[in-house]
């Protein structure tokens, strides 16, 4: 095939504009051969600085776009990984996907980003997906930890490594916070500051962090001698700003007398919307309803009375789970890892008392 130089105009030129260029049409511009144009992409130190330079000015002349896909094919596998996050609505789960990017960047890999909605279906139809475009990892915070698929997709090699959530086997790499020592923390803090009766807010008892941080907040409760009634189940079907605020109009309703006077909250959607219910009643936070949440999102310290939140490591958590998918990519034999976090309490206005 003959290529026209392409700083002339003319047919050959014509029919370079009608279609993206390929590397023949690079080697041929640059008078190279296709192995230099090959390693200028893969193996660029193979290749002499004049030659690069050549190589590279005709690339940008005919805006030359690499085909990935096309490398995908050769190789099995594209240059991609993919987070699975639990609900794109909550803040809390794109600073963990921060984490993964910072990661991702340093490999020179892309992180695309799926959001399960908390849907068993449309987590089933992502990892499906994901598995046909031979993604070369997959991170996910699963809706169910023990899902078979999880272990089936890991069969078949594609690497997978859960977050936020753990497993009773060491199946799969995992990376997680312990939830019982933040409900624990958050529920001592409340308690020494004069707390006897304490509503818990928090979606149902199926999801493993939510039950995990109501038995550290009952344990918490039994280290300071309260009984098991001293803490009242507000439970909501969701986890989600409106979901806290309908939780502060039933708390609002209750009798004074079992009326809790604290409310610790199982993530900070919550807490921000049971804020929002609680200024609506004009009842006044901390004096009124003390209130802790968690995650320590970013919105927590700029809320109209800064929430106490227990803070994780969100892309602290996203980052490690990242290296570890990167460890099994390289390595299919190693040694499965699950990594637990420490949760801290960060004290603001909504539960101190001055």
């Amino acid at each position: 095939m003959t290529v026209q130089d392409p700083h002339e105009s003319g047919p050959g030129r014509d029919v370079l504009d009608a279609r993206a260029a390929g590397i023949k049409d690079v080697a041929a511009a640059a008078g190279v051969s296709l192995g230099t144009v090959s390693n200028v992409l893969n193996r660029p130190d193979r290749v002499s600085p004049g030659t690069r330079a050549k190589v590279e000015a005709a690339m940008a002349e005919l805006r030359f776009v690499r085909n990935e896909s096309a490398r995908q094919l050769r190789v099995g596998h594209s240059r991609v990984l993919a987070y699975v996050m639990l609900d794109g609505r909550n803040p809390f789960f794109t600073d963990v996907a921060a984490g993964m990017e910072d990661t991702a960047d340093e490999e020179d890999l892309s992180l695309f980003l799926c959001n399960s909605a908390n849907l068993a279906t449309r987590e089933a139809a992502y990892l499906s997906r994901l598995e046909q475009q031979r993604v070369q990892g997959i991170l996910i915070t699963p809706v169910d930890p023990g899902s078979p698929q999880l272990d089936e997709i890991a069969r078949r090699g594609t690497p997978l490594v859960i977050v936020d959530r753990t497993r009773p086997t060491a199946s799969h790499c995992s990376v997680a916070v312990d939830d019982v020592v933040g409900g624990e923390i958050a529920v001592r803090h409340l308690v020494e500051q004069g707390h006897e009766r304490i509503g818990f807010v928090g979606g149902l008892l199926g999801v493993g962090q939510v039950r995990d941080r109501r038995e550290g907040a009952l344990r918490a409760l039994r280290a300071a001698g309260l009984g098991p009634d001293s803490l009242v189940d507000l439970t909501t079907s969701q986890m989600g700003v409106a979901d806290g605020g309908n939780a502060g109009q039933r708390l609002a309703g209750l009798p004074a007398s079992t009326r809790p006077t604290a409310a610790f909250c199982a993530n900070d959607l919550l807490a921000l919307g049971l804020l929002q219910a609680c200024a609506a009643l004009r009842l006044h936070v901390p004096d009124d309803l003390a209130i802790v949440g968690y995650d320590d999102i970013e919105f927590a310290a700029a809320a109209t009375v800064p929430l106490t939140s227990v803070r994780q490591p969100r892309r602290r958590l996203g980052r490690t789970a990242a290296e570890l998918l990167m460890q099994e990519t390289a390595d299919p034999g190693h040694e499965h890892q699950q990594v637990t976090f420490t949760p801290e309490l960060v004290v603001r206005a909504s539960t101190y008392r001055s």
